[in-house]
């Protein structure tokens, strides 16, 4: 199947720059609805036969131009929410940033007994973001799957076969980044194209970014 991984837009905690993950979570920026509301265009070549949502109200906002345009229902799903940020929610403190990156991207590595502070352990991220792409692959051939900037980094980062785990920690994805790769769940997946680009053009984060979502987490 080809599976877009798409970035919600926007939010008042990006600008922010705080961590960001509990339910249901702000709504979108005025830039944020713009931003989602160029989503259509950009995938106009792109036949998309089902729209998958976190339980996060920005992921829904953001789809609904895409649903709207393609005449689909948005299909909320219970896995594909943020990493929850535990102990560290609400905080925008380099330390606790760190923290928090220090830990999904351990996951992304391999290491899924390492535990977000106050919340769960790569083990539970894992098994229910799976779990819904899984759901996703067996339903139809092309999806579109509104999530959030560390779970879909980090899961690429898991997942994606020709690149190392290292990739998605150095490059970033802005708010409506999209990530397309190919595949299924029992052959394993390929990463395509990141933000737009072919994986071999990809571009370094930019160090000087303001928000950490952009620089690091993307929640």
């Amino acid at each position: 199947m080809r599976l877009f991984l798409i970035r919600h837009g926007q939010t008042p905690a990006n600008v922010l720059g705080q961590l960001d993950t509990a339910h249901p979570g702000p709504g979108l920026t005025e830039l944020g609805a713009r931003q989602a509301a160029v989503i259509p265009d950009a995938l106009r070549l792109e036949s998309i036969d089902a729209i998958f949502t976190s339980t996060l109200l920005r992921t829904q906002l953001t789809a609904q131009p895409l649903a709207v345009d393609r005449r689909l229902d948005v299909q909320v799903t219970e896995g594909l929410h943020e990493i929850e940020a535990g102990s560290l929610e609400g905080r925008s403190d380099r330390a606790s940033i760190r923290t928090y990156l220090e830990t999904v991207f351990a996951w992304g590595a391999g290491n899924l007994d390492a535990r977000m502070p106050g919340a769960s352990d790569g083990h539970a991220f894992f098994a229910r973001f799976d779990a819904d792409i899984e759901a996703a692959a067996s339903a139809v051939e092309t999806a579109a799957v509104f999530s959030h900037g560390a779970a879909i980094r980090v899961w690429t980062a898991a997942r994606a076969q020709n690149v190392p785990p290292m990739f998605s920690g150095k490059n970033h994805l802005d708010n409506t980044g999209m990530v397309e790769l190919t595949g299924s769940p029992r052959e394993g997946w390929t990463l395509v194209s990141w933000a737009g680009l072919r994986v071999h053009e990809t571009r370094p984060v930019d160090a000087s970014a303001q928000d950490p979502a952009s620089e690091a987490i993307g929640n």
